[in-house]
């Protein structure tokens, strides 16, 4: 069998085409997660979060947190009465390791455990209220060492 030029160019053109094809299979199974599947309407509250991490930057003590191989512990302020609201931990790699829970204000500070927080990088979203003023806190954390 001789090898010429017609059928060097078929063969390069059909492994380009099964490259791209593998290419565009494999592009196909990547798994995307979104931030939130409620986009547009977290788009429409992004007025109402900008006035409330304005509001928690002006406060004279602010909202604090602290990550350790325990844990997570987040400081209320001392001046702060009854405060609700929810802290969320989002994980960009992984929408199973995203938590959430209800803020329990116990002597001015909450505790949570690392064994109810998988290991990784989180957005740390805290949502909270204080009396009628409401207030967004968030920052990226790593929990590690568990």
């Amino acid at each position: 069998m001789k090898f010429n030029w017609g059928a060097g160019i078929t063969t390069l053109y059909l492994s380009f085409v099964a490259g791209i094809l593998v290419l565009v299979g494999m592009s196909a199974s990547q798994k995307i997660d979104l931030v939130t599947d409620h986009y547009y309407e977290e788009e429409t509250k992004f007025q109402e979060k900008l006035n409330k991490t304005n509001r928690a930057k002006e406060l004279y003590e602010p909202l604090s947190w602290q990550v350790n191989e325990e844990g997570l512990t987040i400081q209320y302020p001392e001046n702060a009465g009854n405060v609700t609201g929810t802290i969320n931990l989002y994980c960009p790699s992984n929408e199973k390791n995203d938590r959430s829970f209800v803020i329990v204000n116990q002597d001015k500070q909450q505790f949570i455990p690392a064994s109810k927080i998988h290991n990784g990088r989180y957005r740390l979203q805290i949502d909270w209220k204080n009396g009628t003023d409401t207030y967004w806190n968030e920052d990226v954390i790593v929990m590690e060492g568990r």
